[in-house]
């Protein structure tokens, strides 16, 4: 594994980039399917996506398949470097934050804290097998979930990606959160924490 990360996340960017877009919908499609059955999906309760962006796995199947009582959110940046989770459904008002990502345009004290979530999926660029998470490297994910360094899911932290982001090994740094899945288009792994 390469200890330049900067490099790594362009090479890993660009091959998500170039997945042809039949291949996308396919996979969205498939993510949808595994996420549904991974073990941790709740029956009721709150669950996190992300808006996909620079060629991320979409999660609009997924989030049209959730059961009636689950509440899809969408991360909002904190002015403290974390995340906050608000409910979202197609149609309701967004706005843009400084990365240029779409967020719910709610009142802040209608936003919930990680550990309010069933379930995260992150975004990530790139995975190994066990269990950790490449991410864009603003630490977003990692500071809003760093209380799972401790204690056991829920949340339970899934990433989503095509199956080209996965390497062979990525170096953990003390503060990375690992993942306790990956779902992609071809199969989910399953990590064992201190594995």
């Amino acid at each position: 594994m390469t200890d330049d990360r900067a490099a790594l996340r362009r090479e890993l960017r660009e091959r998500r980039r170039a997945i042809p877009a039949a291949a996308r919908i396919a996979a969205a499609e498939a993510v949808a399917g595994r996420l549904q059955a991974f073990a941790g999906m709740p029956e009721h309760g709150y669950v996190a996506g992300y808006w996909a962006m620079d060629g991320e796995i979409a999660l609009h199947a997924w989030q049209l398949r959730l059961p009636t009582g689950v509440i899809y959110c969408l991360p909002v940046l904190g002015d403290d470097g974390r995340l906050r989770f608000a409910p979202w459904r197609p149609g309701d008002p967004l706005v843009t934050n400084r990365y240029g990502i779409p967020e719910p345009d709610i009142s802040p004290s209608s936003l919930l804290e990680a550990d309010a979530l069933a379930l995260a999926v992150l975004p990530l660029v790139g995975f190994d097998l066990s269990g950790n998470r490449l991410g864009m490297g603003a630490g977003w994910y990692d500071r809003s979930f760093a209380f799972r360094r401790e204690c056991a899911a829920p949340p339970w932290l899934v990433g989503a990606a095509f199956a080209a982001q996965r390497v062979d090994a990525l170096s953990a740094a003390v503060w990375d959160v690992p993942l306790d899945a990956v779902c992609s288009e071809t199969e989910t792994f399953l990590f064992t924490p201190g594995a």
